[in-house]
């Protein structure tokens, strides 16, 4: 046995393995001295170079390098070439915010060609970096001849998956409720979104729905999204749960009798009846912005507007009603699907009411600089049609578009880079 220093110099002795396997070149003979026939395919998900590797990259680089070297120990040919993500929106709100660009507008003005030759010279910015990282943790992959997903054969082969599929009936096209970015026009992955959540204060209003057959007699619904209001297609319900009918100033109310106490905090009221949820069903009513109401060209308009039944809602808070804009919900678009409900969308991509409600029309629904400014507007909206029945701030999670980019642009600003 030959003896071990005591003193050994680990950083010293990493140094001399990576140099080693790199003059005898290891990893390429641990590939090239296996049969092709015998080959174990491992394809990697690529990172984007945009920033500099974490520490979840570089734990589950750990792991894409332990299975492929075990399955060369099982005498399998296990080629590994590395890969670069080059697409998306990481580098693009990079460019953008070098460029100070403000909305896609500004991409389109500057020109899209120059635009994306911009992205192409920044995409690749860290990968020396990148290099250093995953040979410092020895890992065995081939990042001289990477492939990148910018690369016309990448793009091409990704095409043509999408035609086989295609071509075998396998796409069909559908309405998905997802989270949007209104400074980029696109939807965002969920890990995004994951990544964006961030406390924050908003406006909820609780809404008088006044009842088409018993006028002066109002629906209480809770909701923590005022901008949604305009898309106001259905109330729900739950026929399982007991209601009940009060008189406050005057005013006929329907809520939750579990909730009546908080709903009416601060307000008289007398109660003058209770009764299932199962009573509502069917019932219609006038919406407080009702512009899609007087469209009655619209798909399943028949079915739009009225109480149904659902099981999400709740006596948890709110008033055990709940206002349904089926565009912006998951929950919401369930039940429009089930009761076929009429499909109303009053939000474009960029985050601007669309022409159809004129009275807001072109006006963003969140800003940067105050994201409750429309939100005041249409709680100003209600109070003035007399339909606001209180208001209050409300504080909760909630997904930020572009919220992980800025961090990372702190993060680089910070390090120095």
């Amino acid at each position: 046995m030959r003896k071990v220093d005591p003193k050994m110099n680990f950083p010293k002795l990493e140094a001399e393995v990576l140099e080693y396997w790199k003059r005898e070149r290891i990893f390429e003979k641990s590939v090239e001295r296996r049969d092709a026939a015998k080959t174990y395919s491992f394809y990697d998900g690529p990172p984007f170079a945009t920033g500099l590797p974490h520490y979840g990259h570089l734990l589950q680089s750990i792991l894409k390098d332990v299975v492929p070297r075990f399955k060369t120990m099982q005498g399998y040919r296990v080629p590994r070439v590395w890969g670069w993500d080059c697409h998306g929106l990481p580098i693009e709100n990079l460019v953008e915010k070098e460029l100070g660009f403000k909305n896609k507008k500004d991409i389109v003005a500057y020109g899209v060609e120059r635009f994306d030759e911009a992205c192409r010279s920044k995409v690749l910015e860290f990968t020396q970096d990148w290099k250093t990282y995953i040979e410092r943790i020895g890992r065995f992959v081939d990042m001289e001849h990477p492939y990148k997903t910018m690369d016309a054969d990448y793009m091409e082969s990704v095409w043509w998956v999408f035609k086989e599929l295609w071509d075998k009936g396998l796409i069909y096209e559908d309405y998905r409720i997802m989270h949007v970015c209104p400074h980029c026009e696109t939807t965002l992955s969920q890990a995004e979104v994951s990544e964006g959540y961030e406390e924050t204060k908003d406006l909820a209003a609780t809404v008088k729905f006044e009842l088409t057959e018993k006028p002066g007699t109002f629906l209480l619904a809770w909701t923590t999204t005022p901008w949604t209001l305009p898309g106001n297609v259905a109330l729900a319900v739950n026929k399982d749960i007991e209601y009940a009918e009060v008189e406050s100033e005057g005013v006929k109310y329907i809520a939750a009798a579990a909730l009546l106490e908080q709903v009416f905090a601060g307000k008289e009221y007398t109660e003058a009846r209770r009764f299932p949820g199962s009573e509502l069903l069917g019932k219609a009513y006038r919406a407080p912005f009702d512009d899609y109401q007087k469209n009655t060209a619209l798909e399943n308009y028949e079915n739009g507007w009225k109480v149904y039944h659902a099981d999400f809602v709740t006596i948890d808070k709110g008033t055990g009603v709940a206002h349904e804009a089926p565009a912006f919900g998951a929950d919401d678009w369930e039940l429009l699907k089930q009761e076929h409900l009429p499909f109303v969308q009053h939000v474009s991509l960029d985050g601007t009411i669309k022409a159809e409600v004129p009275e807001f029309a072109g006006q963003a629904v969140k800003t940067v600089e105050d994201p409750q400014v429309f939100d005041v507007q249409i709680i100003k909206a209600l109070a003035k049609k007399g339909l606001l029945f209180s208001k209050e701030q409300y504080l909760h999670d909630y997904p930020h578009c572009c919220a992980a980019i800025r961090r990372f642009l702190i993060t680089r600003r910070a390090r120095g880079l």
